[in-house]
């Protein structure tokens, strides 16, 4: 009797376990529809609706065409540097020991605990017209706030952690034996870093 009472009891529990599972499901499913999907099906619905004759128009805009190049030149420029700071840092952090390599894990976390308001901020007060080399920049006649400079530095800033946050635990995790291995039998730094390092951070490097 106690057994099967207790085997009524587990059923229960399995049962409200189950109504519980089903109702977070479909309370994450209206909130997905409701705040994702259908704002994002109106959005398209009203983009379409006068067909992609409106989108050919506005490439044709001056002011459009200016902003895909604004778009373009701060990419190619942001992107290898990005690149190279990135792989740079984390080869640094996971292969060596040196005085200071907390600080650098610190500024490259920077950007993710700034508000993008006070990054914002701080560039006016450093690059402005009373900012620290606002008077310098002026007599120099050199534009950086409200220019391409300025945008590409405000990019810079932002987006800089990505490539080093993407491959630093990848790189702890690979090890250093395969480059000390190469190093040992005669490889250069740079041949061995195009050969195997390259190779085994690639993927990492692509999505950072």
């Amino acid at each position: 009797m106690n057994a099967t009472i207790s085997k009524n009891v587990h059923s229960s529990t399995l049962d409200d376990a189950n109504w519980l599972r089903l109702m977070l499901i479909i309370i994450a499913l209206v909130f997905i529809v409701l705040f994702l999907c259908l704002p994002l099906v109106l959005v398209i619905i009203q983009a379409f609706q006068k067909g992609f004759s409106a989108y050919l128009s506005a490439l044709t805009q001056p002011d459009m065409q200016a902003a895909m190049r604004l778009t373009l030149v701060t990419a190619l420029i942001t992107v290898p540097l990005n690149t190279v700071f990135g792989v740079a840092a984390a080869w640094a952090i996971t292969r060596f020991d040196f005085w200071g390599k907390n600080l650098l894990i610190t500024l490259i976390d920077l950007p993710f605990s700034v508000s993008p308001v006070i990054s914002g901020l701080i560039f006016v007060l450093v690059f402005g017209t009373q900012g620290w080399f606002g008077e310098w920049l002026q007599e120099h006649d050199i534009k950086i706030i409200f220019a391409v400079p300025g945008i590409i530095l405000a990019t810079l800033f932002i987006t800089f952690p990505f490539v080093a946050r993407q491959l630093i635990p990848l790189m702890q995790e690979m090890g250093s034996e395969e480059e000390e291995a190469a190093l040992s039998l005669g490889s250069s730094g740079w041949r061995m870093f195009f050969y195997i390092t390259l190779p085994n951070i690639k993927w990492a490097l692509l999505y950072g």
